[in-house]
């Protein structure tokens, strides 16, 4: 194998590739990216066996060929050379040649043979979705996602549609403390989709290769009940296993009757709330305590070691006086997905969901549960 590519183009490929490498591995080519030169350019492949990423770039091609040689060594080598200098693969025997400038390096292979691939087979659903829809799909909910292992199945985010008048794409993530869920127009093609649970790591590849294509840019996405990928153009195409397990009716934790409207700045009531934790230095007080008022909300957070912090927030609010408390993160989280200026706040007593939105018409909203304050 023999192949010539512009840095820039290899170094921005594998910034993709080698961030699904696992630093950690005990399989030692699962470290190790695919090269193959083809015709058509270089294709690069990386995986962990549940998620992979495969992306073709073009190169001068001088002899077709493929290897393995470790992801994060040629992405950190390929970092450090000159900007515009051109590098130059080259495979003979067990080692590959890394060739740029005065540089130069000599790095070991596995055979490509033994590379792990997860199979091409067709998937039954497919549709489209532009990229700044997903792009919403994915910010408004991932940050509720479960990092509790016992709790498997809600180590994802949950996609699915929703029957009715207006047919929805509907995506769900808890982690059992703050829920989110956010639903846009059914996409053409995915009426009968099963729900399916996209694990948290190959959300966050979705979410970096996103950031590089305009909003009206189409992604297409193909899935079983088993697999998905996401295809972002001819050259850039991402496989993950699906999360076997069965999310729960998420439904039941959404309040319907909450009878406390707080209607509030998002920006004051997100800049008061960081303001009095910071005080807040352990888990028993991340607590911040919001005592409802007549068209004011009191903010405060007591620290056994740092003291006590208050500030008071103009608001509309006319329903009776009560307090209720949150973790300060995980309200911090929720109101830094708000797009508006205003925030609807509907509660209804201290042990209660908290149901949180821009309006009753947003396509996102929240529910957040309580803490003992």
């Amino acid at each position: 194998m023999k192949a010539t590519v512009e840095r820039a183009t290899l170094l921005k490929c594998l910034g993709h590739i080698q961030s699904v490498v696992e630093r950690r591995n005990t399989i030692p080519i699962l470290s190790n990216v695919l090269i193959e030169a083809r015709a058509e350019g270089l294709r690069l492949m990386a995986t962990d066996l549940d998620l992979q990423v495969v992306e073709t770039i073009a190169a001068a091609i001088d002899i077709n060929g493929a290897t393995t040689v470790s992801a994060h060594t040629l992405f950190d080598i390929v970092r450090k050379l000159p900007e515009g200098s051109q590098v130059e693969l080259a495979v003979a025997g067990d080692k590959m040649t890394v060739v740029a400038n005065r540089s130069r390096f000599s790095l070991a292979t596995l055979k490509r043979d033994d590379f792990p691939v997860i199979a091409e087979t067709d998937l039954p659903t497919a549709f489209s979705l532009a990229a700044s829809d997903l792009r919403e799909l994915i910010d408004s909910t991932r940050f509720a996602i479960s990092t509790e292992e016992t709790r498997y199945y809600l180590n994802g985010i949950y996609i699915h549609a929703v029957d009715g008048a207006a047919p929805k794409l509907r995506a769900v993530a808890t982690d059992g403390h703050r829920l989110a869920r956010i639903e846009i127009d059914l996409p053409e093609g995915a009426k009968d989709m099963p729900g399916v649970i996209v694990p948290r790591k190959c959300v966050g590849e979705v979410r970096k290769l996103l950031d590089e294509k305009a909003g009206d840019a189409m992604i297409d996405i193909s899935l079983s009940t088993s697999k998905i990928r996401f295809r972002f153009g001819a050259d850039s195409t991402l496989t993950s296993k699906l999360i076997d397990g069965t999310f729960p009716d998420y439904s039941r934790v959404i309040p319907t009757a909450n009878d406390k409207l707080l209607k509030i700045d998002a920006k004051s009531l997100s800049q008061g709330v960081d303001r009095v934790a910071a005080i807040a230095t352990t888990e028993k007080t991340r607590a911040v305590k919001l005592s409802l008022g007549h068209d004011k909300v009191t903010l405060s957070v007591t620290s056994p070691e740092n003291g006590t912090a208050a500030e008071e927030v103009p608001a509309d609010y006319t329903a009776a006086e009560f307090e209720v408390g949150f973790n300060y993160r995980y309200l911090l989280d929720i109101l830094g997905q708000v797009g508006s200026d205003q925030v609807d706040v509907h509660l209804a007593d201290a042990a209660a969901p908290t149901l949180i939105r821009e309006s009753d018409t947003s396509r996102a909203l929240y529910v957040l549960m309580p803490m003992r304050v």
